[in-house]
């Protein structure tokens, strides 16, 4: 029978494909690739170094880093020494990274350059707050090659808290490689002087432990406890077992055909949930090279990476989330804009037809659709999408799979009609965490797909009950992918695990031809005077899917009479078009605001809202949702109430007498501050 573990399908792709590329970093020299059996030889070793310095089985490490071969090979190694991974977002604030490693209880952090003041002075926090203080050595392993300089930052801090010197200690990731290695060496002779002898039994006794600790590693045992991104409250530990990554990695690999040997550019950090399952351990199955984003320098220096690693790579496949896409989209339309009208032209009537030729994927649209379509579109087709696609992606790209949260159907319909699809999948940490996706076989725009092959999913009312095809209500799952439950909170387990159902909290519905639909979060409803509830992300993609004017919207009401809404404004398309217009007042273009907002009133797409639904009024917002002010997390998601807490005053505005008005001198000084206007 197959060992349904991590570390099974680790020690089977190694056997397989033991000289295969599976883990590549840009060095100054190009991309160095690491071995399906250079990545099982060094998670052994630093399983052995683990046990050597007396981690235990069962005991939780973090890890914050960017993605690279190190970061992954000591997660396997965590793994194999039966420690328990905690996998943390490199763009968590210091506070965050805190409260994680507090909650978790790890008792060390494996850290990558960039992250590295960061997590110094979290540790430092930890100990600080902790009560009662801690009373055990915390590791801190670098991963990167500049361990002179780690050093040195280590020091400078004095790493110290409430006066005194913290227990931390700060090691290298080669060093505890090269004892691994020495560890795990054939034992000498018994003729060997007596320390040599001593050595050696100890290294045998480690041996013998790492071999009871992988028979004693279950298809049940936690593997790790990945942190919610704490959108709705305070976040919570997601333990996910080696069952629930086997199981996940397998259907992925269904899903999308066993993409065996494709090569794979990660631009999503390794700790995604998108990223761990799908990419780096579906790979194990599959013989997929994976290729890091160079991160040298920082975040800025990566994205200028970017285009470059991509042609160096060459990726046949990529994942992505929405705001990534959405930069893809942005730049590609800026690129060509740039050679000219007469491109610009022929690529947009190009676009324009692609979306009328594919109509939504899985129906075909009529004869006369597509021979009106049949001309611009091929045209493009032939003379400039292909060149775009190779300077974007490189020559070899087939397709995107996006996660994370909704793609919105302006973007599907772009690139499906560029000829990179970008196939829109669901899914939830708790799942492991594909539960749907869209697939090269079978896709429809507006949907995130079909069932995983081991996965089953229901829609049910808010007694439980299974509704009929079309309606909306919760979505539940069932399979081997769903979550053991949260670390340290029986409560919340208790309210997500009905049995073996897991309650998602997403809105949806299966559409007639079998096609899951998300609509919403449950708990993130607008609810109208009248306690009725809808979802605001229906009408959000509305507004965004109709206009390029506004960034971001946000819908809110709760028992108020109508709706409101808080827009960002898309200041690369406000800054053409205002330079294009010439408007004589801030007023003017308020107006011109107005007219683009409700747009999708005009669109079949949206003609079925219900009116009570739409916002009667918007409020422009000076300075964009984001990281920095919180309103986003890091995982790109809107934090609703973190938005609520920051721009209650404009809510309330929305329903005075003076803000009920979209033309209104709140908006107006807005746009003055963009803009310099009577």
């Amino acid at each position: 029978m197959e060992e349904r573990t991590i570390l099974g399908m680790l020690d089977k792709a190694a056997l397989q494909w033991p000289g295969n590329p599976y883990l590549l970093k840009k060095e100054d020299q190009g991309y160095i690739p690491t071995s399906f059996e250079q990545a099982a030889d060094a998670a052994k070793s630093l399983a052995a170094w683990l046990v050597y310095r007396g981690f235990r089985p069962g005991q939780n490490l973090a890890i914050l880093g960017d993605g690279s071969p190190e970061w992954v090979c000591f997660e396997f190694g965590l793994l194999t020494a039966g420690l328990v991974s905690v996998p943390l977002s490199n763009r968590l604030t210091e506070t965050e990274i805190v409260f994680r490693l507090n909650h978790s209880e790890a008792k060390g952090l494996a850290v990558s350059h960039n992250y590295l003041q960061t997590a110094l002075e979290a540790t430092a926090r930890v100990f600080a707050e902790a009560i009662p203080h801690k009373d055990y050595t915390f590791v801190i392993l670098y991963l990167d090659s500049d361990f002179e300089w780690a050093k040195e930052l280590f020091d400078a801090k004095a790493m110290t808290a409430r006066g005194a010197r913290l227990n931390i200690e700060l090691l290298w990731y080669q060093d505890a490689l090269a004892k691994g290695n020495e560890i795990l060496q054939p034992q000498l002779q018994q003729d060997a002087d007596p320390a040599a002898r001593t050595r050696a039994q100890k290294n045998l006794k480690i041996q013998q432990k790492l071999e009871m600790i992988r028979a004693s590693i279950q298809e049940n045992t936690v593997a790790t406890i990945s942190y919610t991104s704490g959108t709705m409250g305070q976040p919570k530990g997601i333990m996910l077992t080696h069952l629930n990554y086997w199981s996940n990695c397998h259907d992925s690999n269904t899903l999308f055909d066993n993409p065996m040997y494709f090569r794979m550019l990660l631009m999503l950090p390794p700790d995604h949930a998108f990223t761990h399952s799908v990419a780096i351990f579906t790979a194990l199955t599959c013989s997929v090279a994976l290729y890091f984003v160079d991160t040298r320098g920082g975040n800025m220096a990566t994205f200028r990476n970017l285009p470059k690693n991509m042609q160096e790579a060459q990726p046949m496949l990529l994942f992505t989330v929405p705001a990534l896409s959405a930069n893809f989209m942005k730049k590609i339309c800026q690129a060509v804009q740039a050679k000219g009208p007469l491109i610009n032209g022929i690529f947009n009537a190009g676009i324009r037809a692609g979306i009328l030729w594919n109509g939504d994927c899985y129906h075909k649209p009529n004869f006369l659709v597509r021979l009106k379509a049949f001309v611009p579109y091929f045209f493009a087709k032939a003379f400039i999408f292909e060149s775009v696609k190779s300077q974007t992606f490189g020559k070899a790209i087939r397709f995107c799979v996006s996660g994370g949260a909704k793609l919105d159907i302006k973007q599907q319909q772009f690139f499906m009609a560029l000829g990179v699809p970008v196939y829109q999948g669901y899914g939830l940490t708790e799942a492991a965490p594909v539960v749907a996706s869209n697939t090269p076989k079978r896709h429809k725009l507006g949907t995130v797909g079909i069932a995983a092959p081991s996965v089953r999913y229901f829609v049910v009312d808010e007694k439980g009950n299974e509704v009929q095809q079309g309606n909306i209500g919760e979505i539940v799952v069932k399979g081997e992918n769903v979550m053991a439950g949260y670390y340290k909170n029986p409560e919340e387990t208790a309210r997500i695990l009905k049995g073996k159902r897991l309650m998602t909290g997403d809105l949806g519905y299966i559409d007639e031809d079998g096609f899951l639909v998300v609509t919403g979060r449950k708990r993130a409803l607008l609810i109208g005077e009248d306690g009725e509830k809808y979802s605001p992300e229906i009408i959000e993609e509305a507004v965004i899917s109709s206009t390029e004017v506004f960034d971001q919207v946000m819908v809110w009401c709760v028992y108020r009479k109508y709706p409101c809404a808080l827009v960002s404004l898309n200041m690369d398309v406000m800054t053409q078009l205002v330079h294009r217009i010439k408007p004589q007042s801030a007023k003017e273009i308020c107006i011109f605001l107005q007219n683009e907002f409700y747009r999708f009133k005009n669109q079949n797409t949206f003609s079925g809202l219900n009116p009570s639904w739409i916002p009667v009024v918007f409020q422009i917002v000076t300075e964009p949702f984001s990281e920095h002010n919180g309103t986003i997390n890091s995982s790109l998601k809107l934090v609703r109430h973190r938005v609520e807490e920051l721009y209650g005053d404009l809510i309330e505005y929305s329903y005075s007498k003076e803000g009920s008005n979209n033309i209104n001198p709140r908006n107006i000084a807005a746009i003055r501050t963009f803009f310099a206007l009577d």
